[in-house]
Parts: C-alpha cells; structure tokens; sequence
C-alpha cells in the first residue's frame, strides 16, 4: 500500500472498465486519482462512489484526441494535488472489421485514439512525470504481440503503442520516469460494446465467451502488481500470456490455431 500512498495517479479512459477499476483499487491503495473521460455522467458516479469512501479524488470531462483538453485536465489536476507522479494511458476503443470492409477514415479514427490519444497524453504530463520522477502505464494488448483476423485496425494501433511504450523507456531512463507497458488478453470492460466511431452500445452482449474472459477486479490485481514492480511490460490473464508465448517460441503454430478455431472478423456492435 505504501508504494500507492498519497500518489497522484491520472487515469484516463477512467469511466469503465479497466480505467474504472484500475481507479478503484489505486484509491483503496491510497492513492490520489484525477480521472478523465469523455462520458461525464459516469465519471461522476465513479466519483462520487469513491469520494464516498474518502476525498481524494477529482475528475475532468475531455477527450484525448484533443490537445487542448488534456492539457486543461493536466492543469486542474496540478492545481488540486500539486502535480502528477504517475499516469495511467488506458484510454481506447477497437474498430472490428475485415481490412477489405474498412475505410482508411476506420483506421485513422482508430489511430487517432488508440495511438495519437496516447501520445497527447505523454506530451501533457511529460514535465510533471520528470519533476516527480514518477511512472506512466501504457495499456496495450495480446492483440500487441499476435494478429488476428477482422482486428487489423485494432491490432495495428496495439503494435504501435508498444513500439512507442519500448522506445520511451530508452529515452526517458535519463529523466528517471519509469515506463510500464501492460498487455491483457480478453477482460471484462466495455471496448466489445463499442462501435466503430467509439459509442457504448447499450445492451449489446460481449462476443467473446464468458468462460475465456478474466474478471476486471482480478486483471487489475494483477496489473497493480506489475505496476507497483515498475516492470517495462507485463502480460496479465492466463490465455494472454499462453498465447504470448506460443507466438514467442512456436509461432507457426498460430495460424494452425486461428484456422482450427475458425476465428473470424467480430461484426461491428449495432
């Protein structure tokens, strides 16, 4: 708990999900939270249900693909808890679809952001991260490591996250930031309920079986964990990291896989 204690974390993509729960167990850990989303009446619920626990907390509607926003939200969190020691880069949306359905405007809304949102978000707590010499958590995805078909838009943006998570940690070594990529594999959260230009669909069911998705609470546990290790990057759920490592040490044997399995494009939720 001591490592959390008193920790300014910004978590973005702070509404549901991951985000929501990342910012759960981070305040039962101690730690100050400035959450960020574009879906105001959640982030109020999400705060007023841990304010109800303590204070501690405070929150900005914006959206990362928008400089200027989250350049206000970093203002506002500076002004209530004195600056930022640690940044959670969590938020994302997955466009579904075969690359012969897309448009290249798919790709550049997923890029925008899955890819450039991210980096909005280190160029606007760069300066605080160094002063504090804190940590910033970039999360990615199994899709990261392995592609899989109808995912293209998706697993490209994950690819590039990690590239950028790799090369941060060369670079900002020096100014004694910390850089942990985390890459979960099928978690409870609502980015399957997401259409293609990033709206929630309402009651729309999760296409992936419940019995190979892992618990939110328990993804972040484990996430925590890395996070508090300040490990460069950690695959968190069992079938993630089975997959990893197939892909690592036998990957011809991923094709086999995805052909026996059947697996095919996830349809767009409607």
């Amino acid at each position: 708990m001591s490592f959390f204690k008193n920790k300014t974390v910004f978590i973005t993509g702070a509404s549901s999900g991951i985000g929501a729960e990342m910012s759960r167990q981070l305040h039962g850990l101690g730690a100050n939270l400035f959450l960020l989303a574009r879906r105001t009446e959640r982030l109020k619920q999400l705060a007023g249900e841990l304010s109800a626990t303590g204070e501690r907390v405070d929150w900005a509607e914006a959206d990362v693909t928008k400089a200027g926003e989250l350049s206000q939200a970093v203002e506002k969190c500076i002004q209530r808890f004195g600056g930022i020691d640690m940044v959670i880069a969590n938020a994302g949306f997955g466009v579904a679809g075969s690359v012969s359905d897309l448009k290249v405007e798919d790709y550049r809304r997923q890029f925008e952001t899955n890819v450039f949102g991210v980096l909005n978000t280190v160029y606007a707590t760069e300066k605080q991260l160094e002063k504090a010499k804190g940590q910033i958590v970039i999360l990615g995805s199994v899709a990261g490591f392995v592609p899989l078909p109808g995912n293209s838009a998706y697993t490209m943006s994950k690819f590039s996250v990690r590239a950028l998570a790799k090369s941060l940690q060369y670079e900002w070594k020096k100014k004694g930031i910390s850089v942990t990529h985390l890459a979960p594999g099928f978690v409870d959260s609502d980015i399957r309920r997401t259409d293609n230009l990033g709206r929630f669909k309402e009651g729309h069911a999760d296409p992936i079986p419940s019995w190979i998705r892992v618990s939110t609470s328990k993804a972040v546990r484990e996430m925590v964990k890395a996070i508090r290790k300040k490990k460069g990057e950690k695959v968190i759920t069992g079938h993630g990291k089975m997959i990893h490592c197939i892909n690592q040490y036998f990957p011809s044997l991923i094709p086999w896989i995805v052909g026996t399995a059947g697996l095919k494009a996830r349809p767009e939720p409607r």
